[in-house]
């Protein structure tokens, strides 16, 4: 008798994400979903889904003007489901049904966010959801002050609640053709675009944790302390996120626009492209080559992990950098405020490094010779597609075939992450009951 195969946890979790791609790309090609009523050819559709599975927000066609509101609204379901992780509406639906979680759905659970694992995982995702809607309500309920007055009610309640999702899910998708570059002016959107982003970026586990030491402060409980994920966490996304607004402010005029609102373009950008949200208040294809490089590092860096941003997150590059800190200082083990981060994390570390680079490497190799674009476009292309993002100097619509297909990939691939989708296709992994000898190898 054969024996019957059955997925490990990660193929499961890789699976869920592609079936709702799928189902995704199937509602999209339906006529009801385009504003003229005519079929989006499938390849589009795909691209479209996993576009918003990932919340990517990449798109070949101006969504507000091609699909109909039914496409729209079939697009924000999927960006908040890929944004938040099916896992925690599974969990939750069934906290509310009062059903347990049986040992092979918990492992899917706890790998869907790092980090749940040490939680009681029905609390952990009642709270995703609370938190989610709670933030999505005030950003909705914010931005329909905002447009009220110019705009039909029901109208403005639905672009609130559209742009509000998805910020907050880091997805990038707007209904206004130029993403928010007409607002670039305005403080009130402008800081609500990026507050929801910085909350849903930072990530759940670091959110669940500022709340619980908040708690502890305001009833003057002890002990209070935030956890050495959390703190690094929050320490590397504020350290490169003033860096990198320095930096943009230093290399791009913004020419035409006055003092503060240059700062607030730089600001509003230098978040966008760290928490993977995507949006912008400028055109981004018009911004100087040192200002795109620097967009291209945080996108590919990303936010926090548990979060709905993508890239190769936050806590991976502080890990590499404390990793390369130690051993320029001779040190065996690396640290972070009194804890020792463990071998396994820093591994893992490298190995997602190792294989961003490699798929930009090459992706960038493929699209050189398909596609009629500036090296620098493809590179910000495949970096905004690697990490989630979004942001696009204009060449998204033009791809050719191959192109679409390869940036569709790549979306899945930094939606699902590079280590959930390797260890999913490869065996059980063992250590062995014995090491070989020494080798010399010499490096450097």
């Amino acid at each position: 008798m054969k024996p019957t195969f059955r997925p490990k946890p990660l193929q499961i979790l890789a699976g869920g994400y592609l079936l709702i791609t799928i189902i995704g790309t199937i509602l999209l090609s339906l006529p009801a979903a385009t504003a003229d009523g005519s079929r989006q050819p499938i390849l589009d559709a795909w691209f479209l889904a996993t576009s918003a599975v990932s919340t990517s927000g990449l798109t070949v066609v101006d969504i507000s003007r091609y699909y109909s509101p039914f496409g729209q609204i079939i697009i924000m379901a999927i960006f908040q489901i890929g944004g938040l992780g099916y896992m925690s509406f599974f969990v939750f639906m069934l906290s509310l049904l009062k059903k347990n979680l049986t040992i092979s759905r918990r492992v899917v659970a706890i790998e869907s966010v790092s980090g749940a694992g040490e939680l009681s995982l029905s609390r952990f995702f009642k709270a995703v959801i609370l938190t989610t809607f709670s933030f999505e309500s005030i950003g909705a309920l914010i931005f329909y002050l905002s447009w009220h007055s110019e705009l039909e009610p029901a109208r403005a309640a639905y672009l609130s609640v559209f742009h509000s999702v998805s910020a907050f899910c880091t997805a990038g998708f707007s209904l206004f053709s130029d993403s928010l570059v007409s607002f670039q002016e305005n403080l009130p959107i402008n800081l609500t675009i990026s507050l929801l982003s910085l909350f849903g970026g930072v990530g759940f586990i670091v959110l669940i944790d500022l709340q619980g030491f908040l708690s502890k402060a305001i009833a003057k409980k002890r002990p209070r302390r935030l956890s050495p994920h959390t703190r690094l966490v929050l320490a590397a996304m504020a350290s490169i996120m003033a860096v990198s607004f320095v930096t943009i402010i230093l290399v791009e005029p913004f020419r035409g626009l006055r003092v503060g609102d240059k700062i607030l373009a730089a600001l509003f950008q230098a978040i966008s492209a760290s928490t993977t949200d995507g949006f912008n208040t400028v055109d981004i294809g018009a911004l100087a080559p040192s200002a795109l490089l620097v967009l291209i590092f945080l996108m590919l860096i990303g936010a926090g992990p548990g979060s709905t941003a993508g890239g190769f997150k936050i806590s991976t590059f502080g890990t590499l950098v404390l990793a390369v800190w130690s051993f320029l200082h001779g040190k065996k083990d690396v640290n972070f405020q009194g804890r020792r981060i463990p071998d396994e994390t820093i591994s893992k570390a490298f190995f997602i490094l190792f294989i961003f680079l490699g798929v930009a490497a090459f992706d960038a190799v493929i699209l050189a010779n398909t596609e009629e674009a500036s090296f620098l476009q493809l590179i910000f292309e495949i970096s905004s597609a690697l990490g989630n993002t979004g942001l696009s100097m204009g060449i998204t619509s033009s791809l050719t075939p191959v192109g679409r297909i390869l940036i569709t990939l790549t979306m899945f691939l930094g939606r699902v992450g590079p280590l959930t989708l390797g260890l999913s296709l490869l065996g059980r992994k063992s250590d062995g009951d014995y090491h070989y000898a020494k080798a010399a190898i010499y490096v450097g």
